[in-house]
This record gives structure tokens, C-alpha cells and sequence, in this order.
């Protein structure tokens, strides 16, 4: 995650809460989210976005210094995140108001900060990474799914239509 404030990462995580873990145990795969905030702030993150797999912290942003996770924002041409629903407008308020209403007001991370999806193992074989180059560069979940070997998950709100 860029941090747990940033609009765009919020809806992202809420769209990887609706992956099921049957899809994820019949895979044997584990999704893990980490974020470069305080640990006191995964239950209330975890509660905003119905996310229930596992997440970690990286305060000191190791993990994203040896995976190269770029600080600032890059080219904004980039195909924007299908998972990204707001506006930049009304998501930057909802961060902020977010950060202000808040139990702990911090910004929760380095906003300067991207992050990335990456696939990893058996063992420590990087198997795929996506550096995001700015906030709405994350790879489509389905993406990283198929490449895992897992389902995809529908993440329309449409409901779909079923030719018998």
C-alpha cells in the first residue's frame, strides 16, 4: 500500500476483501497487504474496508526500499486502477477528513510514498512485481489472481446476465 489514508489504496484493499479464501486455500496461496504505517492502525484499517486476510506493517519502509518502490508521483498516463471508484477530488477529501476524524491524527505513512503487487514463491522466487508509478497505477486484482493460479472474482456491482 502507498498508506492506509490514500483514497485510492482504501478502495483497492476493499476490492481484494472480496476475494474469498476458499479461492485462496484451493490455490494454496496467501494475500497479504503491507503498509508503511503504525500496526495501530491495521484493526481500524481492516474494519473501514472489510478487508479479513492477513496484513502486515513496514514503518521504516524496508520492504519497499529492496523492491524499489519509487517516492513521488510518476507518469500519470498510466491506465487508471479498475478499482479505483472516486474522483480525485472527492477521494483527496475523503483522506483528509479520514486523517482528521481519525482515533490517531498522522498520515498514516509517507503520502510521497507508491507501492506495488508482487507475486513471491515457493520459496523467495519473485515471480511477477507491478512498481506502481502513482496512485492509480495498481495492477488489476483479477491480474494477479490468474497469474497466482487462483479464480478471478467478479468486482462489478452489475449484476450479471447467465445465457441458458
Amino acid at each position: 500500500l502507498q498508506n492506509f489514508l490514500c483514497y485510492t489504496c482504501k478502495e483497492y484493499v476493499e476490492d481484494l476483501a472480496k476475494v474469498p479464501k476458499a479461492f485462496l486455500q484451493e490455490s494454496n496461496v496467501r494475500l497479504i497487504v503491507i503498509g508503511q504505517s503504525s500496526y495501530h492502525h491495521i484493526k481500524p484499517f481492516c474494519i473501514l474496508t472489510g478487508y479479513t486476510h492477513e496484513m502486515y506493517v513496514d514503518p521504516q519502509r524496508e520492504i519497499y526500499k529492496i523492491l524499489g518502490m519509487k517516492r513521488g508521483e510518476g507518469n500519470k498516463a498510466s491506465v487508471r486502477s479498475p478499482h479505483v471508484k472516486s474522483n480525485t477530488l472527492l477521494g483527496s477529501i475523503s483522506s483528509i477528513w479520514r486523517a482528521m476524524t481519525g482515533p490517531a491524527f498522522d498520515f498514516q505513512g509517507d503520502p510521497a510514498q507508491q507501492g506495488g503487487a508482487l507475486i513471491i514463491g515457493p520459496g523467495n522466487e519473485v515471480h511477477f512485481l507491478h512498481l506502481d508509478k502513482n496512485r492509480l497505477d495498481h495492477v488489476p486484482i483479477n491480474t494477479v489472481l490468474q497469474l497466482a493460479g487462483v479464480k478471478t472474482v467478479n468486482f462489478s456491482n452489475k449484476p450479471q446476465i447467465i445465457d441458458i
